[in-house]
């Protein structure tokens, strides 16, 4: 490998790091949701709306954002343009927050365009990547890029809680890590040259995938298909991926995953929270949420780059899927718990929490794995295809619509039934995409 190729393999690592907090956003929405309310008293089903629409952005734009990075040779200026955006609208979103929702049809416009904006990130990344190190070197590359991105996630929003515990109440401050981690984003980027790009396999449109492609065990008609693609080297058309049995599957699976995870990550932060007499170390646990899922992601995510070849993609997978319901169903004892203590009048035990922060541990499993794991199986459904971002924000826009479905729905039940109620509802759901990938 050339010392420049070597060099962009680095600097992609970089850029991953500083990205953990701007690549789809949920981590500065999570955020905002526990400082909505908590310091500008909205609403759960309030903030649920803002999750809703947010998702239905990302939705919407996903499929056409992946469309664009493999016609554009411009992959590098898109991304950095994308994450400026976003870090722009978490900024606004934050300053122009009103207490109780008086602005929510601004906020709700805000969080539609950011939306829109952090659709291009997933694909922007990951074509980059593939056209840096081909499909081939796609298992380890995508591996330490998730290594590095949730490390960096867990650096951001640990500066954040921090920040929000010596200033709490007025906790505004704590998105000013925001526009640090962009100009990380920004200046690795722009650092990366260009010629190492290789656009024909940044699309996907070479095909050098390794034998463990079809481990995932979805269909095995695609292959066919794909190199039949690859022969005549041009792209298949948008309309023949959509006809990818393979692809409609594994879509589907990535839509009910989201559907039932997406939101428990929200309620455990506004379960800490809120409800308790000492607020500000609430939010502190609230935060470390995040955190420590994270640095099980890290670890998650390293497994998978270690070890799918040699597993396969579909055990991997089973573990990942299989850690939601096990995590929502301990949730449900430990929320049925700190009910008990309160209805009692009495305060809850610092322990007690610390026992519910600690079920993130289940999330750095199931998320870490499903996080590597849906780039690399996308990467080989599209290979040969010249369609590999068209593909990924495919399956993109069923995780952002599932997550959607679940963030209303879950902050929603929350509201109306408790969140003990709603643990038990999302274990449920859980069961249905874990059960149906063993088929």
């Amino acid at each position: 490998m050339s010392s420049t190729k070597s060099s962009a393999k680095s600097l992609l690592g970089l850029v991953a790091l500083f990205l953990g907090e701007l690549r789809d956003g949920l981590t500065m929405i999570n955020m905002q949701s526990a400082f909505l309310i908590s310091s500008k008293f909205y609403s759960e089903k309030q903030v649920g709306v803002m999750f809703f629409v947010f998702g239905m952005s990302q939705f919407l734009f996903q499929t056409p954002a992946g469309y664009i990075m493999d016609s554009s040779d411009r992959k590098v200026a898109l991304l950095a343009g994308a994450a400026l955006a976003t870090t722009s609208l978490t900024l606004l979103s934050a300053v122009t927050a009103k207490e109780y929702g008086e602005n929510i049809v601004w906020m709700v416009c805000l969080k539609f365009i950011q939306g829109g904006a952090t659709a291009l990130i997933p694909p922007g990344l990951n074509s980059i990547t593939q056209g840096i190190v081909g499909s081939t070197g796609m298992t380890h590359q995508v591996a330490d890029n998730e290594m590095k991105n949730h490390l960096g996630t867990a650096i951001i929003v640990l500066s954040g809680s921090l920040i929000a515990f010596y200033t709490y109440p007025n906790i505004g401050l704590l998105f000013i890590v925001s526009p640090i981690a962009c100009a990380g984003v920004v200046f690795f980027l722009t650092r990366i040259n260009p010629d190492d790009i290789d656009h024909d396999a940044a699309r996907g449109l070479k095909s050098d995938a390794d034998a463990h492609a079809t481990d995932y065990q979805l269909a095995t008609d695609s292959k066919e298909q794909l190199n039949a693609t690859a022969e005549d080297n041009k792209p298949t058309t948008p309309l023949e991926l959509l006809k990818n049995k393979t692809l409609l599957v594994f879509t589907v699976i990535c839509f009910l995953f989201h559907m039932s995870n997406g939101t428990v990550l929200p309620l455990v932060m506004q379960t800490l929270a809120i409800g308790g007499d000492k607020p500000r170390v609430g939010f502190l646990l609230s935060g470390m949420c995040i955190i420590v899922a994270q640095i099980f992601m890290v670890g998650s995510a390293k497994v998978c780059g270690d070890y799918s070849g040699r597993w396969g993609r579909k055990k991997l997978f089973l573990i990942g899927m299989f850690s939601v319901p096990l995590r929502c169903l301990i949730l449900y004892g430990l929320t049925g718990i700190k009910n008990n203590i309160e209805a009692g009048g009495n305060g809850v035990p610092l322990a007690l929490e610390i026992v519910i922060l600690s079920t993130q541990i289940l999330d750095g499993v199931g998320a870490g794995v499903f996080g590597t794991m849906y780039i690399l199986v996308t990467s080989d459904i599209a290979a040969g295809t010249g369609r590999f971002s068209l593909t990924l924000g495919i399956t993109s826009a069923a995780m952002s619509i599932g997550g959607t479905v679940s963030g209303y729905l879950g902050q929603a039940l929350a509201e109306d039934l408790g969140y003990q109620t709603a643990f038990m509802l999302l274990c449920i759901l859980s069961l249905v995409p874990a059960l149906a990938y063993t088929i």
